[in-house]
């Protein structure tokens, strides 16, 4: 019985996951390198997913609905989605989690700053809402999406968003106000 035991954890734990398609349930995506935490190289051919968003221009504390989509059938099973400024190397904003499919992560010490597939089920869509921040500039999404184990793509990139204030901030985010005496 003690050696039937022990091939049901080995193979529900170790094998199971592998045959599945997927790695084990910690697999992760670096907040910095947007990287998997498996040994594979990314795939350099046009991703087969798009990232739609509500709107083109935003307001602190305005929401977005931002979509992961995959094109025809190509569906993944996991992702990581970050705002970027434009440029930028840290996720800014929160999201809103709405989606059974995802949950948020934490980067750099801010919550919920990305977000993150809940489980390695195949989906072709999933949704969620970002919160913007107050002094931002230009922005873009940007995901890393896994198919399976040899196939994922980094960097896939939204449309450019920008804050309805932006020509009344400069690259240092301080007021571009002309002061005039008389």
């Amino acid at each position: 019985m003690r050696r039937h035991s022990c091939f049901v954890f080995l193979f529900c734990g170790i094998i199971l996951p592998g045959i599945l398609g997927f790695p084990q349930t910690n697999t992760s995506i670096d907040c910095d390198s947007l990287l998997p935490n498996y040994e594979a190289e990314p795939q350099t051919s046009a991703p087969p997913y798009i990232i739609a968003v509500s709107f083109d221009n935003f307001e602190p504390g305005n929401e977005v609905q931002v979509t992961l989509e995959a094109l025809e059938d190509a569906g993944f099973k996991g992702f990581n989605l970050q705002a970027r400024e434009i440029d930028g190397d840290v996720p800014v904003g929160t999201f809103k989690i709405t989606d059974p499919n995802t949950k948020g992560l934490e980067c750099h010490n801010m919550t919920n700053s990305a977000v993150s597939h809940a489980n390695s089920d195949v989906k072709q869509k999933v949704t969620t809402t970002w919160i913007a921040p107050h002094d931002v500039r230009e922005l873009q999404f940007i995901a890393t999406v896994v198919q399976n184990l040899e196939n994922f793509w980094v960097g896939i990139q939204s449309k450019t968003l920008t804050p309805t204030h932006s020509e009344s901030v400069n690259a240092t985010g301080k007021s571009k106000r002309k002061v005039c005496f008389e």
